[in-house]
């Protein structure tokens, strides 16, 4: 099973990914799979901060009881 990144390594990919999109001397092979890759870190990062947010939002309730 492949290793989920963190955060900060998804973002880290993104950048580079939006780097190579934007020099404009990709493969169109390799283009589709650097926006494939580029949708799956987005969504990682989606969930990730998601997460986050539930997990803030549970902490601020209890510490309101």
């Amino acid at each position: 099973m492949e290793k989920k990144e963190t955060y900060n390594e998804a973002v880290e990919k993104l950048r580079t990914i939006v780097e190579d999109i934007e020099k404009g001397e990709l493969d169109v092979d390799v283009l589709s799979e650097k926006v494939k890759e580029a949708t799956r870190l987005i969504k990682l990062c989606k969930e990730k901060l998601f997460k986050a947010d539930e997990d803030v939002k549970k902490i601020l309730e209890e510490l309101d009881t």
